[in-house]
């Protein structure tokens, strides 16, 4: 297996962490609908392509769970519960450890705050962090662009559902992208 690409997403290389996409956080965010529709097909895509999967959830007795869209695309996951703002706690790094990936697809909510801060502690950490850009959110536009601005000096690559998508299916014609093409028309 050849090095993460501070330039490039490879599946073979990727996981994707979905922060805290939760029933009473969502409603409240920026673009709550595109948001919500950009991490569920991340989600698709990550289960399409065989990307381990990541959730959390913070304070889920407060906040809810994970939103209905995400829940039907993963079927089947355990999301980690947390307090602490940044979703690298010790459950979390443990599974990114195990899946034994160099790169971070990293969508969520909310930009500014918990994403942000996992963002941070990832890079740190020594992971190749992609942040989806419409695939996180805040409740203002403001405190997103503010967090997308950080990221970027912290060394955070910006991409987009689409950039994701297809650079992690590398081409055209195989089984994946058939499987995934009516989610992206």
């Amino acid at each position: 297996m050849s090095l993460p690409s501070p330039f490039r997403l490879r599946r073979d290389q990727s996981a994707l962490l979905v922060v805290d996409v939760q029933e009473k956080l969502v409603p409240a965010m920026f673009e709550a609908e595109r948001v919500t529709r950009g991490v569920s097909l991340l989600c698709r895509v990550a289960r399409q392509l065989d990307i381990p999967v990541v959730v959390t959830e913070q304070n889920p007795q407060k906040l809810g769970v994970t939103v209905e869209a995400v829940h039907r695309v993963l079927d089947v996951f355990t999301p980690h519960e947390k307090m602490r703002f940044s979703a690298c706690t010790e459950d979390v790094m443990h599974d990114l450890d195990l899946s034994n990936k160099g790169s971070v697809v990293l969508c969520g909510l909310e930009t500014h705050i918990c994403v942000l801060q996992t963002a941070l502690d990832l890079v740190e950490n020594g992971f190749t962090v992609f942040v989806v850009q419409d695939a996180v959110s805040s409740r203002y536009e403001s405190d997103k662009r503010a967090g997308l601005e950080r990221m970027r000096g912290a060394g955070v690559v910006s991409s987009s559902v689409e950039m994701a998508i297809y650079e992690l299916l590398g081409e055209a014609g195989t089984g994946d992208f058939r499987a995934l093409l009516p989610y992206v028309k």
